[in-house]
């Protein structure tokens, strides 16, 4: 803050982030407990907040593919990959980790997006 110009308009700035990464936390908690509408309310919320905000829409849309809604999670990841092309490379080191769990025609069809 010391190095902000206008650091209140900054302090609300950082408070709505934060908000939004609540939002997006929430989400993640009730994907975990299998309520996919209570997630879809939850990260949408956060991505009303901060529409711009890529990686808050990634989480969502892989949130959905794992969750066997691939066709909606394609919508959501279309317009990411063509703006920022780094979120493809992450998609594709997911499954290694477990993040992303697809068959592999999922994943292919995901990675061919353009």
């Amino acid at each position: 803050m010391d190095d902000s110009a206008a650091p209140l308009p900054e302090l609300r700035r950082l408070l709505s982030l934060h908000r939004a990464y609540e939002h997006m936390n929430a989400g993640d908690l009730a994907v975990e407990k299998n309520d996919m509408p209570a997630a879809i309310r939850e990260y949408e919320a956060a991505e009303k907040m901060f529409p711009k905000n890529l990686e808050m829409k990634y989480w969502h849309a892989i949130t959905l593919a794992n969750k066997q809604q691939v066709p909606a999670a394609l919508a959501l990841l279309r317009p990411i990959f063509k703006q920022e092309p780094n979120w493809r490379v992450l998609t594709e080191r997911l499954p290694k980790v477990g993040l992303l769990t697809v068959t592999a025609a999922e994943l292919k069809q995901i990675l061919a997006l353009k």
